[in-house]
This record gives C-alpha cells, sequence and structure tokens, in this order.
C-alpha cells in the first residue's frame, strides 16, 4: 500500500494528560488539523488519552495518516487509540522511539511531563549524535518550554551542548509557525 502523504510524518511527543491550561488541548487540536490540511502524517505514542488522543482525534478528522506506537505495557493504562491508520504493540518504550523516529521527516514536542522530555531529548541525542538529521520543534504553548529553552541556553553557553545542537531547535508558540519552521528545514513540503 502506498503512503499518500509520500512518509512526510511528524512525530509528536506529548502528555497523557491535558494539563491544567485549556490553551494545551486547543494548540494540540490545531497541531493535529494543521497536519492533515498540509498532508501531512501524525505518528504519537498511540494513547487516546490527554493530549495524545487530542492531536490524534484532529488529526484523523482532518484525514492525515495517523500512526500509534504503543507498549504492550501501556495499552491498558493509556488506553491504546483504536481509530489509528496504524497502530503498532511493541515491547518497550526503546522500541517505541526507534520506530516513531524511524517513520518522522522531523519531531514536535507538545506539554507534557517526563515522558515528553526523555522522547524529545533522545531525538535530541541521535541529532547531536549524527543519528539522525531532522528538526526538532518545541511548540512553546503560554511559554509552557521557556524554562528549558533557558537552561538548553545556559548548557550551550557553558560549553556542554554544541551549537550545532541548538542551531536545529525550534521554539515557537504559534502551531502553523511551528509547522512552517520545521518544513523550512526538513522534508515536509509537499513535493510537486
Amino acid at each position: 500500500m502506498s503512503d499518500p502523504n509520500g512518509g512526510r510524518f511528524v512525530a509528536v511527543f506529548c502528555g497523557a494528560r491535558t494539563g491544567l491550561d485549556p490553551a494545551y488541548a486547543e494548540a494540540a487540536r490545531t497541531v493535529g488539523r494543521l497536519i492533515g490540511e498540509r498532508g501531512l502524517g501524525l505518528v504519537f505514542g498511540g494513547g487516546r488519552v490527554g493530549l495524545m488522543g487530542v492531536v490524534a482525534d484532529a488529526a484523523l478528522e482532518a484525514g492525515a495518516p495517523v500512526v500509534g506506537v504503543i507498549p504492550r505495557s501501556m495499552v491498558d493504562k493509556e488506553l491504546a487509540h483504536t481509530g489509528c491508520t496504524e497502530l503498532h504493540i511493541i515491547s518497550t518504550m526503546h522500541e517505541r522511539k526507534a520506530m516513531m523516529a524511524e517513520r518522522a521527516s522531523a519531531f514536535l514536542a507538545l506539554p507534557g511531563g517526563v515522558g515528553t522530555l526523555d522522547e524529545v531529548f533522545e531525538a535530541i541525542t541521535w541529532n547531536q549524535l549524527a543519528i539522525h538529521d531532522k528538526a526538532i520543534g518545541f511548540l512553546d504553548t503560554d511559554g509552557f518550554y521557556q524554562g528549558l529553552r533557558t537552561w538548553l541556553n545556559h548548557a550551550a553557553d557553558k560549553g556542554l551542548v554544541p551549537q550545532s545542537t541548538m542551531d536545529r531547535l525550534v521554539f515557537d508558540p504559534d502551531p502553523a509557525a511551528m509547522l512552517d519552521r520545521l518544513a523550512a528545514t526538513d522534508d515536509l513540503k509537499v513535493h510537486r
């Protein structure tokens, strides 16, 4: 079966909870809708709850192919999203991250907790080690990632994070602008 979007997927990392600020769910909904409207696909953690469920539902409603990747141990806990175009039930978190990275043309972190940071930091590490060369974005909804951005800049200023890594990181509060910026650096553009 051919891939209708040409294999251009955004890996979205985000919370299995919606958080206290309704802006987080609204941003997730907008990201999912824009992914579909732009002819892209979504690859995500495979849960139907929290921001994961919001972004997946919006992408599906907008006609995007949606690939969920969820460890067997989390199927019941995260309530696997059975409406995905593809749902991969795998063995480990490492396998989840590897499959998501393999399918992705770019990575995008929405608000989330320590699991979100684990996933996005592995993508950053793999970028730094030249395992991939894909852009990584942080949707900075209501300044959610400003503290992390400050820390990353501090680590770079102290010589612990190379400038080449910092150059691949994109911070933006606007979902449309974020996808534009990721597309400017990666294979998310429609090829004509």
